[in-house]
């Protein structure tokens, strides 16, 4: 299979929903758009961001449908794969493929923790069930599955499999993926706050969770990363880095929703069991963002031409 280009800013999207919690598809084709004008280089709907394990099936085939018809070609459309069983994650993919997405990200089985065999045997089963390419995401701290350079030794063997988005938090992993698999699979930093350090190992791509409040700051900071510009990217990721450790917390969705509402991208309505959140927790949260766009750094001084 030939590789594709999943290189540079990839928002993990969050799905946007009326006050309901019914989906609201045109808000968040309109915030698609948004992003890819600020630069971004494609899309992942239905990741963790876009919770997808809080959607009934047919409503994920929506969001993809109204995912697909908003990019419009422009850049490349993934989705999340995160099913309950092996089974259920290849008829997801085929559907996904169906409706005419790019890509997939494959998520182990949700709830079940697989041992290594099973997990070998999960990824190399979905990934023989479709031509499309699958980036591979190891999150072992939200899901307790982790996948090691060994593991991805093993899988390097099926050629849909494309990519890593590595989010371990364990930044050693880069070098540690590289020198046992080589340059294999195209790897991605899954984690915000460790940008900076995946890229300077060898990360290639960088699926972002803030990017969807602050787009802009996203792209100018990887624009920088790419083009060596390390003491601007690292004056610039200070700045960031309050709000990318938000990435990083159990209700990191609610946290860069309500990013979003301040920015006035979009809404904080998540959907249950999922509340938006109340008292001091609010007050801290608010506070890290508000200190953000209080010195928010003027983005001409760190253009990249």
């Amino acid at each position: 299979m030939r590789n594709p280009n999943w290189k540079g800013v990839f928002p993990a999207v969050t799905t946007q929903f009326h006050q309901d919690q019914s989906l609201d598809l045109a808000a968040t084709a309109r915030h698609i758009n948004l992003m890819i004008e600020a630069g971004i280089h494609g899309v992942v709907m239905l990741g963790t961001v876009g919770e997808n394990c809080s959607l009934e099936y047919q409503e994920k085939m929506d969001v993809l449908r109204a995912a697909i018809d908003a990019v419009h070609g422009r850049v490349p459309v993934l989705t999340g794969v995160a099913e309950y069983t092996t089974a259920l994650a290849c008829r997801y993919a085929a559907d996904a493929a169906r409706l005419g997405v790019d890509g997939l990200m494959v998520l182990p089985a949700m709830v079940y923790k697989s041992d290594a065999r099973e997990t070998l045997a999960h990824f190399r089963i979905v990934a023989r069930a479709t031509v499309l390419p699958i980036m591979v995401y190891n999150n072992p701290v939200s899901y307790s599955v982790d996948i090691t350079p060994e593991m991805f030794a093993d899988l390097a063997s099926e050629p849909t499999l494309v990519a890593i988005k590595e989010s371990s938090e364990n930044v050693r992993r880069i070098t540690d993926l590289i020198n046992t698999v080589g340059h294999r699979y195209t790897l991605l930093c899954g984690v915000d706050d460790l940008v900076l350090e995946s890229v300077t190992l060898g990360a290639e791509g960088w699926v972002s969770g803030l990017v969807n409040a602050f787009p802009h700051e996203n792209r100018a900071l990887w624009d920088l990363l790419a083009a060596g510009r390390l003491a601007e990217a690292r004056a610039l990721y200070r700045w960031y880095t309050p709000l990318l450790h938000l990435d990083t917390k159990i209700k990191l969705v609610q946290y860069i929703k309500l990013a979003m509402a301040e920015t006035g991208l979009g809404s904080e309505t998540v959907r249950a069991p999922r509340l938006t959140i109340a008292g001091a927790e609010r007050e801290e949260i608010l506070a890290i963002i508000r200190q953000a766009l209080a010195t928010r750094p003027s983005l001409e001084a760190y253009a990249v031409r």
